[in-house]
């Protein structure tokens, strides 16, 4: 069965494969590499930890691979060594997702979850700002508090109206990008960054690296597994956007996400109505959040309008430790508890990381040509209305990339299915960012490169930071082992 659908995917792809070839190909992909060996030192005060000491070095790539030789920017990494030379295999590089996650401290992070000792022996741990990101040539929209942006998930909009106004804030965004720009702002997308992680790979003196990449890190992880693949030692997709960048389908699929975890949060209400108050079943917790969702599209509360209660909402569902906030601030707005919604609303909104957002427009609207007519977007919201009424008017709309500054310097990565199967792709059946539906996608792409490992499970995360047995010893083994399962399987 793989075979025969590798071979159909191959079919619809293929000219695109054949297209991408010289343009990717073009690009030096590691001439002039850095020399093994890297000055480690102690990391910025800002990368703060819990458990694992870490130490930080640079590593100087190219700003344009077109050009080599041209200008150079420093990429930031940290470490966190192997203490048994006798099991040290390699190196395992993360990332935590994003496009905008700094992953310096990311290393920590894991560690603190309960990272397997078996794989902190196994590898030497390489965390790292990714290009424009936090100490990695930082990129600037120059956002601020003050304006009317929630991020980089549209708004909902509730008519044709709301597009054409969304419409104005994303191309006066897609304008301050432009004005902010130093000259760095082309450079950022998902294929240089997977560029840089062979860079960084040279610089450690590797000749192989394995990678565990989470959301977004799923997109770079395939993009490196596709243009690297003799260097691609072992490589895990954890919570997967679908493909190697993120286009409109892959935002769009986010309603797809809300609709089918949304279950798992209103069971839990229900279950707790009689402290919430929500709804005594799942169906009369769903009617409460299109109440409350209408009632705040007509007239806000407190800094709580429609917008931002489906966003907070969207938000809470990526864990189950997220829940009662989400629970609380239903409560408050259903109340008119005014002290409470505005303590909640402070806490619940998006701070304006500019830096964060920043890289996430760079490589999103970089990756890929967005369409730029405001009736494709209409149209677009009119459907995913109907067909996912909790958020499905939020994810279709307009975003700034409709007016970015820069045309894609290169097409979109292909995924490349031939070489040995070594990609191991995890994905929670519910999950409202990243949805199942992106872990087949990007499963079906690979073909007999990869193994889907489906789990019965709900949020964002499996490995490590999910609590599914069967899922965290599946991927350990294939880390510490290289015993990738002979089939797709699914975890309960």
């Amino acid at each position: 069965m793989r075979r025969r659908r590798r071979d159909a995917v191959r079919g619809v792809t293929l000219a695109v494969v054949v297209g991408l070839a010289g343009a990717v190909v073009a690009v030096p992909a590691a001439a002039d590499e850095p020399q093994p060996g890297l000055t480690w030192g102690a990391c910025p005060e800002d990368v703060v930890t819990k458990v694992a000491v870490l130490q930080c070095a640079t590593v100087p790539v190219p700003l344009d691979y077109s050009e080599p030789g041209g200008e150079q920017i420093e990429i930031m990494v940290s470490r966190l060594a192997s203490t048994k030379p006798d099991k040290r295999r390699g190196v395992l590089m993360l990332n935590p997702g994003g496009p905008g996650g700094s992953g310096l401290s990311f290393v920590d992070d894991l560690a603190w979850f309960g990272m397997p000792a078996s794989v902190l022996d196994s590898y030497d741990i390489i965390g790292m700002d990714t290009r424009g990101i936090g100490h990695s040539a930082p990129i600037s929209c120059g956002f601020t508090a003050e304006q009317d942006y929630l991020g980089n998930i549209p708004p909902y909009a509730v008519d044709e109206q709301a597009v054409a106004d969304q419409a104005e804030i994303a191309k006066g965004v897609a304008e301050q990008c432009a004005a902010h720009d130093d000259g760095r702002l082309r450079h950022v997308s998902t294929a240089n960054m997977a560029r840089d992680l062979d860079r960084i790979r040279a610089a450690l003196g590797e000749e192989k690296t394995s990678f565990l990449g989470y959301s977004y890190g799923t997109a770079l992880g395939a993009a490196y597994a596709s243009m690297f693949p003799e260097r691609s030692d072992r490589i895990v997709l954890d919570s997967n956007i679908g493909d190697t960048h993120l286009d409109q389908d892959g935002i769009r699929r986010f309603a797809m996400g809300m609709e089918q975890t949304f279950p798992d949060f209103a069971k839990w209400a229900a279950a707790r109505h009689e402290t919430y108050g929500l709804g005594r079943t799942p169906e009369q917790v769903r009617k409460t959040y299109l109440t409350l969702a209408e009632r705040l599209d007509g007239a806000p509360e407190n800094g709580v309008d429609g917008r931002l209660f489906r966003l907070v909402t969207f938000a809470g569902l990526y864990g189950r430790t997220k829940y009662g906030l989400t629970a609380q601030l239903w409560q408050s707005v259903r109340d008119g508890d005014e002290a409470a919604i505005e303590k909640l609303a402070a806490a619940a909104t998006p701070s304006p990381t500019d830096n964060a957002w920043s890289v996430f427009l760079a490589v999103t609207c970089n990756d890929v040509d967005w369409p730029s007519d405001v009736r494709t977007y209409q149209r677009a919201v009119a459907v995913d209305r109907e067909r996912y009424p909790l958020y499905g008017a939020a994810s279709a709309n307009i975003v700034p990339c409709a007016y970015w500054p820069h045309e894609p310097a290169e097409p979109p990565v292909a995924v490349d299915d031939e070489g040995r199967a070594n990609v191991l792709v995890l994905q929670n059946r519910r999950d409202p960012v990243t949805p199942h539906r992106g872990g087949e996608l990007l499963d079906e792409k690979f073909g007999d490169r990869s193994r889907l490992v489906s789990v019965d499970g709900s949020g964002h995360g499996v490995y490590v930071t999910g609590d599914n047995a069967c899922a965290l010893n599946t991927t350990t083994t294939f880390l510490v082992d290289g015993t990738l399962p002979k089939r797709d399987i699914s975890c309960k």
